[in-house]
């Protein structure tokens, strides 16, 4: 394990043997984006760590009220104070102040996310913060092994960039407490009429990596293969949603 100084987080790295494919593109494609590689990510929320709370906070001028739907997301967990959580994405750390509401300073909160200069960021809000029970692990999420026990799992626009999410959430519900919940926030593509605006949805949220592709996935179906007493709530008109479910009492 690698610290940073101070005593408000860590940072572990472990990047796990599985690399993501990096896929060649055809001539004259070299530009296009379809489904990013897991260097193209990294490299994108590199330069976007330091400005990313501010990008975010412009899709307010549209109507996506962000910070309403982490802050339902982190809601719908149930979490009660000296709770463990982790989040997947943990990015920044923006659901990190509605999660220390819920769990307090005796709880947990572990940020598992792909980038450093996003983890960099979340330590700063921690430090600023003065919370201590914060631990950030640089990792895959698709190579991260889940604690065993944990009180609640999230993870919020950042799922469908793991090309295996379905392993992820199939990981996390093994190492919840049975009625504990696996929570998703993120984006998807709507149906009927308001589909013809998919492709301006699209090019707006061009700066976090998200394509059609990426959008065609759908993790609430992993949450309702591996999970019991299944929600999904849809958001935005149909653009964005959050999922839940709970680890029933005789596992996934």
């Amino acid at each position: 394990m690698s610290s940073f100084s101070g005593k408000t987080t860590s940072i572990t790295k472990g990047y796990g043997a599985n690399e993501w494919l990096l896929v060649k593109k055809p001539k004259g494609q070299e530009g296009h984006l379809a489904i990013p590689t897991k260097k193209e990510i990294i490299n994108l929320y590199r330069k976007r760590g330091k400005r990313y709370d501010f990008t975010a906070n412009l899709y307010y001028l549209l109507g996506f009220r962000e910070y309403a739907y982490r802050k339902r997301a982190v809601e719908e967990l149930g979490l009660t104070q000296g709770d463990t959580v982790v989040e997947i994405g943990c990015g920044t750390g923006l659901n990190f102040p509605f999660l220390q509401q819920k769990i307090g300073p005796n709880g947990k909160i572990i940020g598992v996310d792909l980038t450093d200069a996003m983890l960099a960021q979340a330590r700063k809000r921690a430090e600023k913060n003065g919370w201590k029970n914060v631990e950030l692990v640089q990792q895959d999420a698709s190579t991260f092994s889940f604690p065993s026990g944990v009180d609640g799992i999230i993870s919020t626009f950042a799922l469908t960039l793991v090309p295996g999410f379905e392993q992820v959430i199939r990981n996390g519900c093994h190492g919840l407490k049975p009625g504990k919940k696996w929570v998703v926030l993120d984006f998807k593509l709507p149906s009927g009429r308001l589909s013809a605006l998919v492709p301006l949805a699209i090019f707006i949220t061009k700066p976090f990596a998200v394509t059609k592709e990426l959008a065609e996935r759908h993790p609430w179906e992993a949450i309702e293969k591996y999970c019991k007493n299944v929600r999904m709530t849809e958001l935005y008109f149909g653009f964005a949603y959050i999922s839940s479910g709970e680890r029933g009492d005789d596992g996934c």
